[in-house]
């Protein structure tokens, strides 16, 4: 801890220069956002150095990388300018309306494109000064439990990279604050007009040539889990990194490929792209904004959690063709 005088001799103003470089890893972006130069930003983490008797970020050919005490530093660096954030916002309240804030939010591509549209029609109509930055969220390769598919995302967050996330998991540690957006399924698209669409029957879909999301290649999905239980297979004839890419790829093909309802309903008019319910039971889950409690302090982001919470995210019921005989709803 430091001590009284210690403080009326720092300026604390390092402190969001801190943040800054460690959520850019990099002096020449950390001097743009901060609207200083570079030679400003190295004489400041010079002081930093000298402050806190650690190098704190190192040369690297692409910008810098935090040493591990800067790492253990970031997240108290973070709590205390969100408290200072929050005392001068009770002082001159947060307007949206005349902000000139930049919210950076981070999502799988399948749930920001579903948010996006009404996000930003919103804010067009409420808070033209805002700005956003969208950040591609991803599970943790090799990780199937949600706690740890997810834990580089609740990282993100308490080191300050973004400000919210939006992540189909529900069992968020308690220092965080949960609120439910929508429910997810997974439904079979395809372009209008395919003999799927049609006769969407367990047999013709096995038969069908497959479009699956993987930002890995993998060519294995919760989809061939269902199938495997059932003796079954399919034909994997294309993977893609994302679910933007997917629909595009639907537009002119053959293949047929289990992607979010929601998603699906905002964009797939735009692609010639319509879907069935899935002719095997395929999960569904909750996709849910997440924020560390201490956030909750900043009206900014208090704001813009209401308005999340608020924004259009499909049209409630996807209306989809059912075959003749009942089928279970909900993957990839």
């Amino acid at each position: 801890m430091l001590k009284q005088i210690d403080l009326s001799r720092t300026d604390l103003n390092l402190l969001a220069l801190f943040e800054i470089v460690f959520q850019e890893r990099h002096v020449g972006r950390s001097a743009e956002r901060l609207h200083l130069s570079p030679s400003a930003i190295s004489h400041g983490l010079g002081r930093l150095r000298t402050l806190l008797g650690d190098p704190l970020f190192l040369k690297t050919p692409k910008g810098v990388v935090p040493t591990e005490r800067a790492l253990q530093l970031a997240p108290s660096v973070a709590e205390i300018l969100t408290r200072v954030r929050g005392v001068v916002s009770s002082a001159a309240p947060f307007d949206p309306r005349y902000s000139t804030r930049r919210f950076v939010i981070g999502a799988p591509d399948g749930v920001s494109s579903v948010i996006l549209p009404s996000l930003l029609e919103t804010l067009h109509r409420t808070a033209p000064g805002i700005d956003l930055g969208i950040r591609q969220l991803l599970p943790v390769q090799g990780f199937t439990a949600p706690h740890l598919a997810w834990k580089d995302a609740l990282k993100e967050l308490e080191d300050r990279t973004m400000d919210v996330a939006i992540i189909p998991f529900d069992d968020i540690p308690v220092r965080f604050h949960k609120q439910a957006l929508y429910e997810e399924e997974f439904v079979i698209a395809a372009r209008k007009g395919h003999s799927f669409v049609r006769n969407p029957t367990l047999k013709r879909y096995c038969e069908a040539k497959h479009l699956v999301v993987s930002h890995t290649g993998d060519v294995s999905g919760f989809v061939d889990v269902e199938l495997a239980k059932k003796g079954l297979t399919r034909r994997v004839a294309l993977t893609v990194p994302n679910f933007n890419f997917a629909i595009s790829a639907l537009t002119e093909t053959e293949m047929v490929s289990a992607l979010p309802r929601r998603f699906v309903e905002i964009h797939g008019p735009r692609f010639n792209v319509v879907a069935v319910k899935a002719p095997l039971p395929l999960p569904r889950f909750s996709i849910n904004i997440v924020l560390p409690k201490v956030a909750m302090m900043d009206a900014g982001l208090a704001w813009l959690l209401q308005l999340l919470g608020r924004v259009r995210t499909g049209k409630g019921e996807l209306a989809v063709r059912r075959s003749g005989k009942r089928s279970r709803s909900m993957h990839r």
